[in-house]
């Protein structure tokens, strides 16, 4: 794979030259998935698989003559575990394009290496601004970053929820830090206080506690939905009754599971991502962005895309509507337009059909 590939751009074409897919150097080939598949946030890759394989799916019924199949890696959604991953991903001549990596952490760990082999990446889900910033011309995203939804979050928060006290959680991760941080910059001087917790941590007495003392009457929590849950039950446990909300790691029905029904009611958790269609097969939070990056790849092949230069300016170019929205890339590898809904718990469950449009 050529290491000099050109950044990303956009045009209104979509990267086509009118080929056809018994003409691309991929048939027969892969595409993979770095991810969390298991572990404290596996809900949400397997949300993105479900989304792959659909497209795949899809694909192959049309396309004997050229099938394409999907290999997983699981990270656990670890920067630890992500690394020797990704060499094993790109010493596999078999695979031409990655979905993924599911979370920031992972992306920011392996950017450099997917980039220096020349492997085009598409994240559904991996939010943090930084990631972008790194120059990395094969990386893209088909979802809004962290800046929008941290914005849209805070202005929710203090305009339709009317918190006048905010207090800000995150769990230390590159995802996490990057939403609570401009959560909390947008609020200014609605920030009451701050907390920081751990990934695994169990006990929250210490944050119920400092919350109580703050007198805060919202709660924000930047980090994934096993702790959200677990914060979400202790806080209401403790008296708390003012606004609980969260970011898109945490909107997911397993929020609902680990706070219990009573403790997760009219819980606020919002994601730069509308619901399904109606009519979609795949279920879960990115799915129809894992659905739209892998479509994005399947169309370069049924393109006659022969390389991994011409499939990097393929993506780059790329101008269409997908099932999550209208898709085409900046110069950076970020989706150029996005939408941001909150999802309230309602019921005792996650309502994920009729979210609010916040920004």
């Amino acid at each position: 794979m050529s290491l000099s590939l050109t950044a990303c751009g956009s045009d209104d074409s979509d990267g086509g030259d009118g080929g056809s897919s018994a003409d691309s150097g991929f048939c027969g080939k892969n595409l993979a998935f770095l991810g969390a598949l298991t572990g404290d946030a596996g809900a949400l890759g397997q949300n993105m698989v479900n989304g792959i394989e659909l497209a795949l799916k899809e694909y192959n019924a049309d396309n004997a003559d050229c099938k394409i199949s999907l290999k997983k890696f699981d990270s656990q959604g670890s920067p630890d575990n992500a690394p020797a991953l990704a060499t094993q991903i790109i010493n596999d001549d078999t695979i031409f394009g990655l979905v993924g990596p599911g979370f920031s952490g992972e992306s920011l760990a392996t950017g450099k290496t997917f980039f220096e082999a020349g492997l085009p990446s598409i994240s559904p889900s991996a939010t943090n601004v930084t990631i972008t910033d790194q120059g990395w011309s094969t990386w893209h995203r088909v979802i809004g970053n962290d800046d929008a939804q941290g914005k849209a979050d805070a202005k929710y928060l203090t305009e339709t929820a009317g918190a006048k006290k905010v207090f800000v959680v995150h769990d230390g991760q590159d995802y996490s830090k990057g939403l609570a941080g401009t959560v909390e910059e947008a609020l200014g001087s609605a920030v009451v206080d701050t907390d920081t917790i751990s990934v695994g941590q169990t006990d929250m007495s210490a944050v119920v506690t400092k919350v109580k003392a703050s007198g805060a009457d919202a709660f924000f929590y930047g980090g994934y939905y096993t702790e959200a849950g677990l914060l979400a039950k202790a806080l209401r446990q403790g008296g708390f009754t003012g606004t609980f909300m969260s970011g898109d790691g945490s909107q997911d029905p397993a929020f609902v599971e680990v706070a219990g029904a009573d403790a997760a009611e009219g819980a606020v958790l919002s994601a730069p991502a509308g619901p399904a269609p109606a009519d979609f097969e795949a279920t879960g939070l990115y799915a129809t962005q894992a659905y739209d990056a892998s479509n994005i790849f399947l169309a370069a092949v049924k393109d006659g895309v022969k390389d991994a230069q011409e499939l990097n300016e393929f993506i780059g170019k790329y101008d269409e509507d997908g099932v999550s929205g209208p898709i085409a890339f900046d110069d950076k590898g970020d989706i150029k337009e996005s939408k941001i809904y909150a999802y309230f718990v309602k019921g005792g469950k996650l309502d994920v059909d009729n979210p609010e449009a916040i920004e």
